[in-house]
């Protein structure tokens, strides 16, 4: 094993970058969606408790056991995790997780995230100036079924972006994008955000006043908030918005020191998602959207494209509605803060994979970084060219691992690790006095919390293994199973690399 010797330039870059890695393209385009769906009110209250008794304590433990395996020179979640039990050395294997949901929603997540550089395009030269809301529509559809290389150059440049900045190294490239593209992020959405409240019914062609959307979205229906679909859908929007189970934010928090917080760290870099996600990210498309369609009219094109199609088809022709020059600004600011989260997001995607190759194989930067470039390229051909194969890695890699792995890292945690010796690693260091209250949260509540999500996925895991589907669909499950299999191996091969140096200290 090789100590790499990268560190955080700073706290606010941390900060940023932890945040980044949180805020994502879920925030703007999957959040207001499952609001919408789960009855507005009704879903906050959900969805902020599961904040508390999952999010909360599940970013305790990640950054805990990130800085934890740091310390001994872990900076990806196989070694990290048996550093955590070193009596139980198969713990590693579950680590692989943290490898393998990284690449493999990176082959879906950096082709989204591709279409909004060629939508800054297409807002900047006015492609959508004067179509009807079903001209905009069909653009949509036919730049997703690729009736022009212009998607795959978008996404070629997307994959070389992301390689060049994680190629730069923690400070000097993930941290520096941090620091450009949180602050920019925020100032575009708050801009679109002010727009958003100020829609009135008679102006720029809106047909309702905006303020409908927001007492839509904080107006709780208490006849449907203890409905179980409703707090299953809260629960995985957690997951989804803190990138929580997936093992990059273990990699970020193993570059810290020993004595450095980690309590504090972990609260603010969660509300600051929680802020851009309940504030900004329900503040742009409900709003605008409602504003120009109403409630039902809003629910009606969420039914038929969910939330791509509202940030896709819907708001690039809405943004018309405002004259050439607003709609042009608008596009930009849409889709460059879309193009932001989701860009600090796919960098934290590609260190847990560097992190791994340096540690245990001596691969420097550059290589690393082309390493998984070049692995998330092939394994995103068939995202590009099949909605079929999008959806099975999205399912796979996007959902059912990051459970999975989330229930391992707490039981071993709380249960093996030792709640004892986790809450002092926890409040090491630590700025602020964390709540006892989270000791008995972390050792009982959230495990089963995450037992009950996972037993109730079950069904659509044995649905989903038993159902016919194409050849595509096989292609892409050969390709995880491949990707997995392909990681466990190396990890056995670093041990014995590990062992091997052992024995001739």
């Amino acid at each position: 094993m090789t100590q790499t010797k990268e560190q955080w330039g700073s706290r606010l870059g941390l900060i940023l970058a932890m945040a980044g890695n949180a805020v994502g393209l879920g925030n703007f385009l999957r959040f207001p969606v499952q609001a919408i769906q789960n009855g507005g009110g009704s879903f906050i209250i959900p969805y902020l408790v599961c904040f508390v008794l999952m999010g909360l304590p599940l970013l305790f433990i990640e950054w805990t056991i990130g800085r934890f395996g740091g310390q001994a020179g872990n900076h990806s979640t196989p070694f990290i995790l048996s550093e955590m039990a070193p009596h139980q050395k198969w713990w590693k294997y579950f680590g692989v997780f943290g490898i393998f949901t990284n690449i493999g929603v990176a082959a879906y997540y950096c082709y989204i995230e591709s279409w909004t550089l060629g939508y800054i395009y297409y807002s900047l030269t006015g492609t959508f100036q004067g179509q009807s809301q079903e001209a905009v529509s069909e653009f949509y559809g036919r730049y997703v079924a690729l009736d022009s290389l212009a998607p795959v150059f978008f996404w070629l440049l997307c994959l070389a972006l992301n390689t060049w900045i994680l190629s730069r190294g923690l400070s000097g490239g993930v941290e520096r994008a941090a620091k450009i593209g949180m602050p920019l992020l925020l100032l575009f959405g708050a801009i679109l955000a002010v727009r958003g409240f100020t829609l009135h019914a008679g102006e720029a062609g809106a047909r309702y006043d905006s303020a409908m959307g927001l007492n839509f979205l904080w107006t709780p229906d208490f006849s449907s908030i203890w409905s179980p679909t409703v707090w299953l859908n809260a629960a995985g929007q957690i997951f989804f918005t803190l990138s929580v189970g997936m093992g990059s934010i273990q990699c970020y928090a193993s570059y810290l020191r020993a004595r450095d917080d980690i309590a504090l760290n972990a609260m603010t870099a969660g509300w600051t998602n929680e802020f851009v996600e309940v504030v900004l990210g329900s503040a742009i498309i409900i709003p605008i959207t409602v504003g120009y369609f109403g409630i039902e009219g809003m629910k009606t094109l969420v039914a038929e494209g969910g939330g791509f199609g509202l940030g896709f088809r819907t708001l690039p022709y809405l943004f018309q509605e405002w004259g050439p020059v607003l709609a042009a600004l608008a596009g930009v600011l849409w889709f460059g803060l879309l193009f932001f989260a989701g860009i600090t997001s796919s960098l934290a995607m590609g260190t847990p994979v560097m992190g791994f190759l340096r540690d245990e194989f001596s691969w420097g930067r550059g290589p690393s970084a082309y390493a998984f470039g070049f692995i998330v390229m092939l394994l995103g051909i068939p995202c590009v060219l099949s909605p079929a194969a999008f959806n099975e890695f999205d399912y796979w890699a996007g959902t059912v691992s990051l459970v999975v792995f989330a229930l391992a890292e707490t039981l071993l945690f709380a249960w093996v690790f030792g709640i004892r010796r986790g809450w002092e690693e926890i409040t090491t260091g630590a700025d602020i006095k964390v709540p006892v209250f989270f000791k008995f949260v972390i050792k009982f509540v959230t495990p089963a919390f995450l037992l009950v999500v996972f037993i109730g996925s079950l069904p659509s895991i044995w649905e989903k293994i038993t159902t016919p589907q194409p050849l595509m669909v096989h292609l892409a499950r050969l390709l995880m199973l491949a990707l997995f299999a392909g990681f466990a191996a190396l990890v056995y091969k670093a041990s014995i690399k590990r062992k091997q140096a052992k024995h001739y200290l």
